[in-house]
């Protein structure tokens, strides 16, 4: 447990958008665990003492408040969406919110990556297509889109109005990132991992899950520039740097100051506790050396490819699964309907233990 002057802090207050990922971990490692989050999943609400769930962003600030009033909360771990706040009545455990802003924005991340002389997708000049298209601000890559005129790019304006945005080359590659914790101009790299995006659809580059540990010939390279950036970019605790990556080059993406959504293969495949490691970083406690993994792990979020229903409660197929949803539940086509999981010695091995598990999974989903 973390101590502060003596007192042990037990209470842990995860709010965010998406919080199951962090709760969970944070449950693991002996803290006991409240949460703010917009799903509030089965397996969520097994572990947290209490929660409290939103549909608006400018909710949490309110429940925040009354958590910390009738629970005595002992410290606040922001996830996505909670990474700005400002005031909040008790310590925050991680990166401090004016630096998480910064980072936040896009164009101030390209151009800092440039400064240290790390690697970027090129900015595309005016008329130059085709071209990513990506909103300055916002996590997940739901929004981002290649645009071929300047005609998608009007169509673009049209779904997010006065949304300032970005235009870069298109650059070839495997999505990728790398976690580190970060702390006191330090940083150690935990864990290399790929990204899986959709693939397809209206929203071909949101995250969808991810594969950890990913092997790659420059990997080295890619935690050097990684490490680098952690190190000095004022950055607490446990963050992410995306990566594209192919056979001869590394682009630096963005620099996501909270925890990782890879967190879940991150420790299936090591071993570690990123929460406990977070922790231990908010005291000046950074790790020697990175974890060595000890297996594959693969996570897949499934999403609706019609309108359908979840009508029972799937929580004994964990850990097979996570993100479990309130029964009965129904989605839309295109919707995020549960996570699931799979792990072996090897690749092959986890994609077909992964493979196992969407066929069990899609037995209820009607």
């Amino acid at each position: 447990m973390w101590k502060n002057g003596g007192r042990t802090l037990k209470r842990i207050l995860i709010a965010g958008f998406s919080t199951r990922h962090v709760a969970l971990s944070a449950h693991r490692a002996g803290y006991e665990v409240y949460a703010i989050d917009h799903f509030c999943d089965v397996d969520l609400r097994k572990i947290a003492v209490s929660f409290r769930q939103f549909e608006e962003l400018s909710e949490i600030p309110g429940f925040i408040e009354e958590m910390c009033r009738i629970y005595k909360i002992d410290a606040i771990i922001p996830t996505s969406g909670a990474e700005t706040l400002r005031n909040l009545p008790v310590s925050v455990l991680g990166t401090d919110h004016g630096t998480a802003g910064q980072f936040l924005d896009k164009g101030f991340v390209q151009s800092w990556f440039e400064g240290l002389n790390i690697p970027v997708p090129p900015l595309a000049s005016p008329g130059e297509f085709p071209a990513m298209l990506k909103p300055l601000r916002g996590s997940g890559g739901w929004r981002n889109t290649v645009v071929h005129s300047e005609e998608e790019i009007a169509s673009w304006k049209e779904n997010f109005p006065d949304e300032p945005f970005l235009l870069q080359k298109i650059v070839e590659g495997i999505p990728a990132s790398v976690c580190c914790v970060a702390g006191c101009g330090k940083a150690c790299a935990i864990a290399v991992n790929r990204q899986i995006m959709r693939g397809s659809g209206a929203y071909q580059f949101g995250f969808s899950g991810s594969l950890t540990p990913f092997d790659h010939p420059i990997q080295e390279e890619m935690i050097r520039y990684a490490e680098l950036a952690a190190a000095l970019s004022g950055c607490l605790g446990v963050l992410g740097i995306d990566f594209m990556v192919n056979d001869s080059a590394i682009y630096a993406i963005e620099l996501n100051p909270r925890f990782v959504a890879t967190l879940d293969t991150i420790e299936s495949a090591t071993g570690v506790n990123l929460v406990q490691l977070h922790i231990d970083a908010c005291q000046g406690i950074i790790p020697d050396k990175r974890p060595v993994p000890f297996r594959y792990a693969m996570r897949r979020i499934l999403f609706a490819d019609r309108p359908c229903e979840v009508c029972e409660d799937l929580s004994h197929l964990i850990p097979h699964v996570a993100d479990i949803p309130v029964p009965p539940a129904s989605f839309e086509e295109g919707g995020a309907v549960i996570s699931v999981y799979g792990n072996g010695p090897d690749v092959t091995s986890a994609e077909l233990a992964l493979d196992t598990t969407i066929r069990l999974v899609t037995q209820y989903i009607r």
